[in-house]
């Protein structure tokens, strides 16, 4: 087994999709990717923090296109965007996925946990040694959007509060919701110097009212819509600062 393949955990939620995960790195910072099997083209939701290769360690198809998506520019979700040629991300944050600043992605936060990795990605590798390479992208994606892989197709959702430029994506057809840091199972984060608290409510209330079956969220464990709609009242009914 190769390195790469051993950084990361790759597991089968459904035929359809795969989730991916950096199980040493910090669990502030070990995002959920997902992996969308589709007739005529992948898709794959967030990269991680591309301390290690991760398309090797993808079930890629030869010939066959992969759209690489981007929920937003933090350093969790898009530190491999740069290894896939096709990649989408929001328009809110696009043209900055050309330099990746540090003051928008949050680089620094790495080198600012005591045990950033409980385990090196490459001989010798430091803290000191991360940078976040440069992905400009291909397509820009904007809410109501789609994105068709052939024999299904999500549409674009603009979800901010976690970040300006949070947005995920549903599958209208049978209620599949990819949502990035916009919604999942684990303590939601609004106190980042580009989170909103009152553009979260926003959104929390319109995720309410969303046909969904099953959310693959950025972090934490699937859920179904009884735990999202928990979730999002929970949010909603928590003091305001």
């Amino acid at each position: 087994m190769s390195n790469d393949a051993r950084w990361f955990r790759l597991t089968e939620v459904t035929q359809q999709v795969l989730r991916v995960e950096e199980p040493y790195v910090h669990p502030y910072l070990s995002a959920n990717m997902y992996f969308v099997r589709g007739r005529d083209a992948d898709l794959l939701v967030d990269t991680g923090m591309g301390l290690a290769p991760l398309a090797p360690v993808l079930p890629l198809t030869p010939g066959k296109p992969l759209i690489a998506m981007a929920t937003h520019i933090h350093l969790d979700h898009v530190g491999s965007l740069h290894e896939f040629a096709e990649r989408a991300g929001p328009r809110q944050s696009g043209a900055a996925f050309a330099t990746m600043p540090a003051e928008i992605t949050y680089a620094g936060a790495l080198a600012k946990l005591d045990v950033p990795v409980t385990r090196l990605p490459a001989p010798g590798w430091t803290v000191a040694d991360y940078a976040i390479r440069p992905a400009s992208l291909t397509r820009i994606l904007d809410e109501g959007d789609t994105i068709d892989l052939g024999d299904r197709a999500f549409r674009v959702l603009h979800l901010p509060g976690h970040s300006p430029d949070s947005i995920a994506l549903l599958d209208e057809r049978d209620g599949t919701f990819l949502s990035g840091d916009a919604i999942y199972d684990d303590q939601l984060i609004d106190d980042l110097p580009d989170s909103d608290p009152a553009v979260y409510r926003v959104t929390m209330q319109r995720i309410l009212d969303l046909a969904v079956s099953q959310g693959y969220g950025g972090h934490g464990p699937v859920y179904d819509v009884k735990r999202m709609r928990q979730i999002a009242q929970e949010y909603l009914t928590k003091p305001v600062a």
